[in-house]
């Protein structure tokens, strides 16, 4: 299954983007074995709308133009469902298993995802309750995929 990040917003040069890169690299080389990966990754202009409603819908519908089509759609939102990274882990072989073709962490903007976006989630997964840069939420992202997959794998990165 092939793993995206679908996000708003550019990930600059600097040590946020080191530690994305860290765990990309990570997941291609260590996916295989469990049939996840490579994790590609589109990057989406924030919205330049005077209003947080139509910022949102005009970035939800960039995010779903970018999703390929029958993917897997899993909205990172500080109001969603809050995971163990064994049920994260759980969640992404399920969908393997399935048949499913990819799967995409959609990161929103700076106000949110916009409704449509919320519709198309077949899960919408925080990291907690707690707001977070976009330019960690990425590095998280990467690194619990690659944690999912050492815990697919039986590798021992994650203690549990």
């Amino acid at each position: 299954m092939r793993l995206h990040i679908a996000c708003i917003g550019r990930l600059k040069s600097g040590p946020e983007r080191d530690l994305f890169d860290r765990y990309d690299g990570r997941v291609a080389k260590a996916g295989r074995a469990v049939s996840l990966g490579p994790l590609s990754v589109t990057e989406l202009p924030e919205s330049r709308s005077p209003r947080a409603e139509d910022r949102k819908n005009e970035e939800a519908r960039a995010l779903l133009a970018a999703i390929p089509a029958g993917a897997v759609v899993f909205a990172l939102d500080e109001t969603g469902r809050t995971l163990t990274s064994e049920a994260f882990a759980a969640q992404l072989a399920a969908f393997r298993d399935a048949g499913t073709g990819d799967l995409v962490l959609a990161i929103g903007g700076p106000d949110g995802h916009g409704e449509a976006v919320r519709q198309a989630a077949r899960l919408t997964l925080a990291f907690g309750p707690m707001t977070w840069p976009h330019q960690i939420v990425r590095a998280l992202a990467a690194e619990q995929l690659y944690r999912a997959v050492t815990i697919l794998s039986g590798h021992p990165y994650h203690r549990s």
